[in-house]
């Protein structure tokens, strides 16, 4: 992937700020959160979980990542820390002030910190996980007080597009295991 990608019909290579401006914020959420989406499709085209992450600089993605655990066979190759690290390469500096990830699923404990650590500005999520929620179901810490960054977070862009994907995989996962396809 190039360090700087198109923006949903945007050169690649210039930033168009007045075709941004005719989008309301939600509708740019939800155009980043669909490459998102994207990307979790390769995962599971891969074998592993569909979640998929982007992360957005000054109106360019710099980074596209999906989950390589099974891949790599490696357990911290989510979504969140392979476009961190992309993002980082393609900024040249770790501290990624400015930048904006959208992920397809609410990050873990491990990825939230990662965020909170590389200094992202904004966490923008899909929908919860109510077994590993990191950033408001079962933690909050992306905004933890305590910590020396905060990040802003906005749950929910396109949830039921992708709690689907996750719902279909696993139930096919169930199907492939001989188990019954509603989890009973």
């Amino acid at each position: 992937m190039d360090a700087v990608e198109d923006v949903g019909g945007f050169d690649p290579r210039g930033y168009n700020p007045s075709a941004m401006m005719e989008l309301n914020p939600q509708q740019i959420d939800e155009r980043y959160m669909r490459q998102a989406i994207d990307a979790a499709c390769v995962a599971e085209e891969n074998g592993d979980v569909p979640i998929g992450a982007v992360i957005v600089h000054q109106g360019r993605v710099i980074a596209r990542a999906y989950n390589e655990r099974e891949q790599l066979k490696d357990p911290t190759a989510h979504a969140e820390i392979v476009a961190l690290t992309q993002a980082a390469a393609a900024l040249g500096f770790w501290r990624l002030h400015g930048c904006t990830i959208y992920v397809t699923l609410e990050p873990c404990p491990m990825c939230a910190g990662a965020l909170v650590m590389a200094r992202l500005d904004r966490l923008v999520y899909g929908c919860a996980d109510p077994k590993a929620g990191a950033c408001g179901t079962l933690y909050d810490i992306c905004r933890d007080g305590r910590l020396n960054h905060r990040l802003e977070v906005t749950a929910g862009v396109l949830a039921d597009d992708c709690a689907s994907l996750l719902q279909n995989f696993f139930k096919s996962r169930r199907r492939t295991n001989g188990e019954p396809a509603d989890g009973q």
